[in-house]
């Protein structure tokens, strides 16, 4: 079974919730960052809503949207 690309569609008459859509993360340049695969670094460029450019000391990263593995410390 595959994934949908679009998210589902809420008809207004549907006696369920909308669902609610988190807010995107947002990153400001020396943000320290933790990443699930590539461990500690620091946001050293930013392209808004569509990537950040994190420096991980080993290497540096360009980590696209919604960055699901990354949080902010």
């Amino acid at each position: 079974m595959t994934k949908s690309a679009a998210p589902k569609r809420h008809l207004p008459t549907s006696p369920f919730a909308a669902p609610v859509t988190p807010p995107l993360k947002q990153f400001a340049v020396g943000d320290r960052v933790t990443h699930d695969m590539y461990g500690l670094g620091r946001v050293v460029g930013v392209e808004e809503g569509i990537a950040v450019l994190v420096d991980f000391s080993s290497a540096q990263e360009r980590i696209l949207s919604p960055y699901a593995k990354m949080s902010k410390l």
